[in-house]
C-alpha cells in the first residue's frame, strides 16, 4: 500500500519542457543616446529563467551607452569585444564608430536574438563607414571557448566592454555562486592578448549588493588589475548607483588600486 501511494505521487509530477521557460515575444524598441538612435528587438520584462537575463536591456547598458555616445572619439578605429552582449545594444552603437565589433554571449537562446538584431542593423545601416558585427558564443572561464576567440582574433582588441554582466545567485539561506571570478579570468586573458600594448576593460557597473562590490574589487586584485572610476560618471539609475569603471592590467603587481566604489 505504501509503495502504491508513492507511485501515485510520482504520477502527479509534471516534467516541463525547457521551452516553457523561454519568452521570445520580442518587441522592436527604440533607444536614444544623445544623437544616436537605435532600434532593436528585446523583452520588456524578465524571463522566468535567470539564465535568460540577456533578453532585456539592463540599466548598466544604458549607462555604458550614454557614456560611449558622449565619448565616441575614444571608439574611432578601435577593435572591440563585448562580454555578455545580450540583445546587442552596446555593440550596435559601437559599430558606428569602431573598426571591428565582436559581441559574445554564452546562452544559445540569447545568441538567437543577438543575431537577429545584427541582421536587422546589417540591412538597415548598410554603410561602409560602419564596422561589421560578429556574434560568438563565449562562456566565461571556458578555456576552449576563450582560446577559440584568441585563435580567431590573434591581433587582440583595443577595448573590452561589459555592462550589468555579473550575477550573484542565492538561495534563502546563503550565497551559492557568482559569475564574477570567471568573468575576471576571461577579461585577464583578453587583456593579455595585446601584450604590453594598451587594452582596457570598460565596465558599466551597477551596485546591487555590497557582496558584489567587494567581490569585484577582490577579483580585480587577484588578477593583477587596476580598477578606476571614470570621473563624472557616477549616477543614480532608479534606486541603484551606477558608475563607469576602466580596468587594465597593472605593470607592477603591488596591490589593487580602487577609486569610487559605492560606499
Amino acid at each position: 500500500m505504501e509503495r502504491k501511494e508513492v507511485d501515485e505521487e510520482d504520477d502527479d509530477v509534471v516534467c516541463l519542457d525547457r521551452s516553457f521557460f523561454i519568452d521570445d515575444n520580442y518587441q522592436l524598441t527604440t533607444f536614444e543616446f544623445g544623437s544616436q538612435v537605435i532600434e532593436l528587438y528585446c523583452l520588456h520584462s524578465a524571463s522566468t529563467d535567470f539564465d535568460l537575463t540577456g533578453q532585456l536591456v539592463w540599466p548598466g547598458a544604458m549607462l555604458l551607452n550614454d557614456y560611449l555616445s558622449k565619448n565616441a572619439e575614444t571608439l574611432k578605429g578601435c577593435s572591440v569585444i563585448e562580454l555578455g552582449s545580450g540583445v546587442g545594444i552596446t555593440g550596435i552603437l559601437c559599430r558606428r564608430f569602431c573598426a571591428k565589433v565582436v559581441m559574445t554571449d554564452h546562452n544559445d537562446e540569447v545568441l538567437k536574438i543577438l543575431k537577429k538584431n545584427i541582421e536587422l542593423h546589417a540591412s538597415a545601416e548598410d554603410s561602409p563607414c560602419f564596422a561589421e558585427l560578429y556574434a560568438q558564443k563565449l562562456e566565461w572561464g571556458d578555456s576552449d571557448q576563450i582560446n577559440g576567440v584568441v585563435r580567431k582574433y590573434p591581433e587582440g582588441f583595443d577595448l573590452i566592454l561589459g555592462a550589468d554582466i555579473y550575477i550573484l545567485f542565492y538561495n534563502r539561506l546563503f550565497f551559492q555562486q557568482s559569475s564574477i571570478p570567471p568573468l575576471f579570468e576571461t577579461v585577464r586573458q583578453l587583456l593579455q592578448m595585446r601584450g604590453k600594448i594598451d587594452c582596457k576593460f570598460i565596465l558599466g557597473y551597477v551596485s546591487r549588493a555590497k557582496m558584489m562590490d567587494t567581490m569585484v574589487i577582490a577579483e580585480a586584485g587577484k588578477h593583477g588589475m587596476l580598477i578606476e572610476e571614470v570621473a563624472g560618471t557616477r549616477t543614480m539609475l532608479g534606486y541603484l548607483e551606477g558608475i563607469i569603471f576602466e580596468i587594465s592590467m597593472r605593470l607592477v603587481r603591488c596591490g589593487v588600486r580602487v577609486t569610487g566604489m559605492p560606499g
